[in-house]
């Protein structure tokens, strides 16, 4: 796989020159491969935000350089315009920037500034509309006049009708209830499992970080702590809390069954695996692993 995203000694100065002036990013390279799901969490002011706004021209670096498809978005001759059709970034309350007659209205506007035909827009809206769950009869009424979890889908579905090779989302589940988030996010999923495309999730929930992404890149302080496979950054928990940030509760859980003694590996960070590590360690220290009235034990 390519990478779809190298960013390389990038620094980003609030107020250069100034006496107030601070570093929001700090001389910080890695790199996203395409496809990958990428979840990034770090504390309150860690650089996350800042971070990702540079991935379709928001922010322009003080110093480094960020390639987008083998691309140097600020090497000159570039056109910033393309890059924002190629990288899809949804704000945190993404509703807000709705503004159109109707939600149909509100999901082409992308495709439309993109110039593409009249067929095409509404192909893109409809299926758009169908990846976020947006039933066909809400298309022609107002955005204004649709729950708050609706008006989040309406806004998700605008950026996918680009149909950009990444989508960016900062907090997208933000301020909703549980129903609502895991809708939200199992449709974001879905839509990566079905496109190929690379999607960079923010969140300050380590269970949906847990359970969505492949990858997770920590900042803290300007910096990055750790860019590695799930499996790995949530196998370093203690790090983890160390820097101020939370893990799953499963995880919470391993370790202190660590604490209390009993030799159980702590990289477990979802509920199917952690019933697999138990039935593990009871086969492995007492035998045969107790069943269910079924007769069988419940390893998903």
């Amino acid at each position: 796989m390519s990478d779809i995203i190298r960013v390389e000694h990038l620094s980003y100065i609030y107020n250069p020159g100034m006496p107030d002036a601070t570093a929001a990013l700090n001389d910080i390279s890695f790199a996203i491969e395409e496809g990958d799901f990428v979840g990034v969490i770090g504390s309150t002011g860690s650089g996350k935000s800042t971070l990702i706004s540079h991935f379709n021209g928001l922010n322009r670096p003080t110093s480094g350089k960020i390639y987008v498809a083998g691309r140097d978005m600020w090497a000159e001759g570039e056109n910033l315009r393309d890059f924002r059709f190629l990288v899809g970034l949804v704000f945190q309350y993404p509703e807000y920037q709705l503004f159109e007659e109707t939600c149909a209205k509100d999901i082409a506007f992308g495709p439309k500034n993109m110039g593409l035909s009249e067929a095409e827009i509404a192909r893109r809206v409809a299926e758009a509309a169908a990846f976020t769950g947006l039933d066909a009869a809400l298309l022609e009424r107002s955005p204004f006049e649709l729950s708050g979890g609706q008006k989040r889908r309406v806004a998700i579905a605008g950026v996918m009708a680009m149909e950009p090779r990444i989508l960016v989302l900062d907090e997208p589940a933000a301020g909703l209830d549980p129903e609502g988030r895991d809708t939200i996010l199992s449709q974001i999923q879905a839509y990566h499992k079905k496109t190929g495309i690379t999607v960079v999730l923010v969140s300050h929930s380590m269970e949906d970080i847990a359970k969505y992404a492949n990858r997770v890149l920590v900042m803290d302080r300007a910096q990055i702590a750790m860019y590695d496979t799930v499996e790995k950054v949530f196998a370093r928990a203690p790090e983890l809390l160390a820097l101020g940030l939370s893990v799953p509760q499963v995880t919470k859980i391993f370790l202190r069954l660590r604490e209390l003694g009993l030799d159980i590996p702590t990289d477990v960070y979802t509920t199917p695996y952690a019933i697999k590590t138990v039935l593990k360690y009871w086969q492995a220290h007492h035998g045969p692993a107790p069943t269910t009235e079924g007769g069988s034990p419940h390893a998903e």
